[in-house]
């Protein structure tokens, strides 16, 4: 029987889907549930599953866009499994890393992290059925070019120099890709931001030794108990939505010719993804505590780096927090996540002299920036609300508190 598969839907409001991969070659067994293609959409990527088990018939080429329900695949269900073939596809869908059946070689060209290869070499690795271990069997550097994989090959063998410079394998390559269609409509959304909104940035920068000291003394105790450590983006959720209760124009939208407030913080977390930049949210952030806020932060991510994020989860937040710290970024101005009116950007910690109290000291700084809508936030309201941020960063009793000091809440003065 012949059943068909068809481009699935995202979401409301998509008509059209391109075919980012398929995991299958046309004619393989498949097992039933197996993955066998990456949909991308201009707001989300999924897998597309086997629904039964067969031979596949691929019609869609990868990187084509088809309509919502176009026959993408078909799977001959009564295609007879070769012996073994089944279990293995249906492996190697769900874990690309279990090893092979007894007798089928699984060649996988890099296994070693610190080998180098270059484009050409990987491909003719490829085609040889060799491992990098094959080569470096041969080879006395961490480096694989074009002849070494010719001279492992052909089983000839290259002594190695006592010195040898690395060698430099000159390549004019270019090499062509179909941008995706979640990339499509993230540069035109980049591009209508930058045209459509009066974008300005403020910055400050911030002391974190009192949560790097928090960190250290309770860290190993919170993860014990809740499963996750302690992170600093919770911090700066927390920190941003009291700030954003004192100054609510941050956390309004225009719609039309009105102002929309947002009486709740729901936060975009901006993530990395192999896709692209993606941002889940964190819904009525305001109300969840520190650990509940880094389950939430970790579950999301984790969806989102899979490629498993719903476009539920990723639609409604009313402000976004993005991280360039991570990748080593001292300082840079975060776009605008529309229809938001404000992002606060998080850069690296990097240990400097201040001054405090008349004496120089060494502290871990961070500086931060808040890009924001000047149609919507006014100078006062945007440099308000970031050193707001900032205190509470500094000083995290105050977020207990509401942003007050403990002191005069216990005086109630």
């Amino acid at each position: 029987m012949i059943i068909d598969i068809k481009a699935p839907t995202p979401g409301e409001s998509i008509t059209e889907v391109q075919i980012a991969n398929w995991l299958v070659k046309n004619g393989d067994y498949v097992a039933k549930d197996t993955e066998i293609a990456e949909i991308d959409s201009d707001k989300a990527t999924l897998t597309v599953n086997a629904e039964v088990a067969g031979a596949i018939n691929i019609l869609v080429e990868a990187g084509e866009t088809v309509s919502i329900g176009t026959v993408i695949a078909q799977i001959d269900s009564d295609a007879k499994a070769p012996e073994g073939i089944a279990e293995l596809v249906s492996a190697k869908a769900v874990n690309p890393l279990q090893p092979a059946e007894p007798g089928i070689k699984q060649v996988t060209v890099n296994e070693n992290t610190d080998v180098k290869i270059t484009p050409l070499a990987r491909k003719m690795m490829e085609e040889k059925q060799l491992t990098s271990q094959d080569v470096l069997e041969q080879l006395g550097h961490p480096r694989i070019t074009r002849q070494d994989v010719l001279n492992a090959s052909s089983g000839k063998a290259v002594a190695a120099p006592a010195f040898q410079a690395e060698a430099v394998e000159n390549s004019r390559e270019v090499e062509r890709k179909k941008m995706s269609t979640l990339r499509i409509k993230l540069a035109q959304r980049l591009v209508s931001v930058k045209n459509e909104t009066a974008m300005l940035t403020t910055f400050n920068e911030v002391n974190m030794s009192q949560i790097m000291s928090l960190k250290k003394q309770y860290n190993e105790k919170f993860k014990e108990q809740y499963g996750v450590g302690i992170g600093f983006m919770s911090f700066f959720t927390k920190a941003i939505t009291i700030a954003l209760a004192k100054f609510p124009q941050v956390n309004a939208m225009i719609d039309g010719d009105e102002l929309v407030y947002h009486k709740y913080a729901d936060i975009g977390i901006a993530v990395s993804a192999p896709k692209g930049l993606v941002v889940p949210v964190i819904r009525n952030a305001e109300s969840l505590s520190l650990a509940e806020i880094e389950l939430r932060i970790k579950e999301l991510a984790a969806k989102a780096r899979e490629n498993k994020i719903t476009l539920e989860e990723m639609t409604g937040g009313t402000f976004t927090i993005t991280n360039g710290g991570v990748f080593g970024s001292m300082m840079s101005t975060p776009i605008l996540n529309p229809p938001q009116s404000a992002i606060l950007g998080m850069h690296n910690i990097i240990e400097r002299p201040i001054a405090v109290n008349g004496q120089v000291v060494v502290a871990p700084m961070m500086y931060i920036a808040l890009s924001y809508d000047h149609r919507v936030i006014d100078g006062r309201e945007s440099v308000s609300f970031l050193v707001m941020v900032k205190d509470l960063l500094e000083n995290p009793a105050k977020m207990l508190f509401g942003g007050n000091e403990p002191v005069k809440v216990l005086l109630g003065i």
